[in-house]
């Protein structure tokens, strides 16, 4: 399984996803390493298809459901909605579940 944490300098939400992924991880008896890529141009969001940080991929595809149909790359602090509202994190709910995906196994 490859988890990956996309990010730029200037947006400190990759700082409070990366304790919780690793929680998440544990909940659901993974041991899998995080990579961490720096976002560090907006030629280098395009070509990653950079939502905004943090971005947060497993084996590829962002947890966020509907997110391929996105578009809107480029270096910014990234905003999730969740049921409760925006969050800078996407919620647990949907990480666990991508951990889950039997691609993902």
């Amino acid at each position: 399984m490859k988890i990956e944490v996309l990010y730029f300098d200037g947006c400190p939400n990759h700082e409070m996803l990366l304790p919780r992924l690793r929680d998440l991880l544990e909940q659901a008896n993974l041991s899998s390493a995080i990579d961490l890529l720096k976002v560090a141009d907006d030629v280098a969001a395009q070509r990653e298809r950079f939502l905004g940080s943090p971005t947060l991929r497993v084996d590829g595809r962002d947890v966020e459901p509907g997110a391929e149909l996105r578009t809107d790359f480029g270096l910014k602090c990234r905003l999730y909605r969740t049921p409760e509202g925006f969050a800078g994190t996407p919620p647990d709910a949907w990480v666990l579940e991508a951990l889950r995906r039997p691609n993902s196994a």
